[in-house]
């Protein structure tokens, strides 16, 4: 077994963070607010084009905001993609709101359009709101979702916090619809640790998203509140790294589509894998290299890869298919359950070298070849 574990995706500082974070020290601003995080909103404005951005706590509490602002709340029917982490389907449990939740095409293992606006054009009930999620850093077909849902009156969330960095027709995501949202949870693109990002173009909505986001004060010297609201605002400290990572994006960006490479390159002649699908015009981030298998089962090869101390991980369990979500509305085509069936994320920390990836492909080969 080898000494040093490969994760999935591991933190990877910039070098500037300590500095940084000891200039939030000596200022004493150590509480959620201070010049980095305004820095850190900055950044992100101006990587990502949007107009307006709110750092909290974590992508899920973004999400939460969204959905307060929108006015989406008891029995209201909320879109989402079956084929996701829970915390893109907390918040609208959060709001009492009904999650309905709709299958992917095989063409980028996103959400369906054509489910999408099948569905609009046949339910009973009107949904409020999509809530999109780009899986694994990789674009959906956003432009003609997003289309969809303004044919329909219907907001657009988009779910970014897997694919800070990518792109459909130059466009980031995360900046097509209403809403986005960014994580930089321990596992992300980039990590604060722990923290999200809320962004809008619409300044109203960013703005009531910052009030909700600080206990809903009102504008008073004394503690006045007319309606509830949430400690959701991300630290000065936490932002201070973030405005570190910020500025090794791009790197972390190529670094990561550079590792699929190399997967692919080793891999690519093996018949029993496929390597998940990038959309014409869209550039992902390629946050996790994910992969099918027709014939070798993922649990074999994810027991062979610990045994080489490298991490990897099954893809999402769909949404439908968890106990919790038993009696939602699902609208489903079978390939999220295909894929879930057959499918691998591996290793795709930033910090991993060619070698280590050749390591990992010549254990996936020798472990599809036993078959």
């Amino acid at each position: 077994m080898s000494n040093k574990r490969l994760f999935l995706s591991s933190p990877h500082m910039s070098g500037n963070e300590l500095k940084y974070i000891e200039k939030v020290f000596e200022s004493n601003y150590i509480a959620p607010l201070g010049e980095y995080v305004n820095k850190f909103e900055d950044s992100i404005r101006n990587y990502t084009g949007t107009k307006n951005a709110l750092a909290v706590v974590n992508g899920t509490a973004a999400l939460h905001l969204a959905l307060r602002v929108l006015g989406i709340g008891t029995d209201d029917d909320v879109l989402a993609s079956t084929f996701t982490f829970i915390g893109s389907i907390n918040a609208i449990i959060y709001q009492d709101a009904n999650p309905v939740f709709l299958d992917s095409e095989k063409e980028s293992w996103n959400i369906c359009p054509k489910l999408l606006n099948k569905y609009l054009v046949e339910c009973e009930k009107k949904p409020k709101a999509l809530i999109l999620t780009h899986l694994y850093g990789m674009s959906a077909d956003i432009e003609k979702i997003a289309d969809i849902c303004k044919l329909h009156g219907i907001y657009l969330i988009e779910d970014a916090a897997e694919s800070l960095g990518a792109t459909y027709n130059g466009k980031h995501t995360g900046t097509f619809g209403d809403f986005g949202v960014y994580s930089f949870n321990g596992n992300k693109l980039l990590t604060t640790s722990g923290g999200g990002m809320l962004v809008s173009d619409n300044e109203e909505w960013i703005k009531k998203a910052m009030f909700y986001s600080t206990q809903a004060k009102e504008p008073y010297i004394h503690y006045e509140h007319i309606e509830y609201g949430y400690n959701y605002r991300m630290s000065n400290v936490l932002a201070a790294i973030g405005v570190a990572q910020m500025e090794v994006v791009e790197d972390r960006v190529l670094k990561k589509r550079e590792i699929f490479k190399w997967y692919k390159e080793f891999l690519d002649n093996i018949d029993d894998i496929e390597f998940m699908p990038e959309l014409e015009n869209s550039r992902g981030n390629r946050w996790l290299t994910a992969m099918t298998f027709k014939n070798t089962s993922y649990e074999k090869v994810m027991k062979a890869l610990d045994s080489v101390n490298v991490e990897s991980r099954p893809l999402w369990k769909p949404m439908h298919m968890q106990p919790l979500f038993k009696d939602a509305k699902a609208i489903l085509n079978g390939v999220s359950e295909d894929l879930y069936s057959k499918g691998l994320c591996v290793a795709s920390s930033t910090t991993m070298t060619k070698d280590d990836v050749k390591m990992i492909c010549d254990v996936i080969r020798d472990t599809c070849k036993s078959v």
